[in-house]
């Protein structure tokens, strides 16, 4: 199977829904469909869409073949919310994690499959000494529980999307400059670790380990053209679907957003 995971910054851009302007010149591309169409994933997993579900044209909803699962903040329009476009259809889908502080922020989609359960996650970002990274670690501790119970149960779980941290030096291209920016503080990263604790693997690390592999860049300053990034997007797995999986790459070549999309490829 064929995983896609993809920070969009903004679903109604990035599908064409609203044209953008170049050099003077107004386009109207449908980026999303485009790539869904040429990597042709089983399933792709959306963050940040930015919109409300009947603020998407009906006919940019879902991408032809596929079935469409939306999650939108209900705390403010134009904010967060995350989407699942599957081929096949899930046995179950769950919206959020039972926790309104953090569910009416349309953070969370949870499908389950025949052999695996997977979490979409749009994590929060969080500002140093800022009330928002309480809540970040909050959200990063009640989703961290979660997903102690399932793989003590015996579930695989795939755990994906945009987590705002670095967890590791090398995923940034500055990290002693960043130790007290808030996506680097030591106290975040520690969350991460106890996602490894609990036994989930950074899948990508399984495959490539050295740094300059990043998946989201400032819009300032030439960061991308000249990949000064950070690596915020990733796909985590249970220890028993390591052996399994055949690849994961970093996508930055990709346009649309300022993060790039993941694959991850798992023989089931």
């Amino acid at each position: 199977m064929k995983f896609i995971t993809w920070n969009i910054n903004g679903y109604r851009a990035v599908s064409g829904q609203n044209p953008k302007t170049k050099y003077g010149e107004k386009i109207q591309k449908n980026t999303l469909f485009d790539f869904i169409k040429q990597e042709n994933p089983d399933i792709i997993c959306l963050q940040e869409i930015k919109a409300d579900l009947e603020q998407i044209k009906e006919e940019l909803r879902t991408p032809p073949g596929y079935e469409s699962y939306y999650n939108c903040a209900t705390s403010k329009k134009g904010y967060s919310g995350v989407a699942v476009f599957s081929k096949k259809k899930p046995s179950k889908i769950t919206n959020g994690i039972g926790i309104e502080r953090f569910d009416v922020e349309g953070r969370v989609i949870e499908a389950k499959y025949e052999s695996f359960t997977m979490f979409n996650i749009y994590f929060p970002k969080g500002y140093a000494e800022n009330e928002r990274l309480d809540y970040k670690l909050d959200f990063y501790d009640s989703v961290s529980e979660i997903f102690a119970k399932k793989i003590a149960s015996g579930e695989s779980i795939i755990v994906t999307g945009d987590f705002n941290t670095a967890h590791k030096e090398i995923d940034l291209a500055r990290p002693k400059e960043n130790i007290n920016t808030s996506g680097f503080i030591p106290i975040e990263r520690q969350k991460l670790d106890k996602f490894v604790e609990i036994g989930l693997i950074d899948s990508f690390r399984e495959f490539e380990k050295e740094n300059g592999h990043y998946t989201w860049w400032s819009q300032r300053g030439r960061a991308r053209e000249n990949n000064i990034g950070w690596r915020l997007d990733y796909f985590f797995v249970s220890a028993d679907l390591k052996n399994k999986l055949t690849s994961v790459k970093i996508l930055p070549g990709q346009d649309g957003s300022d993060h790039c999309p993941v694959v991850m490829q798992i023989n089931f």
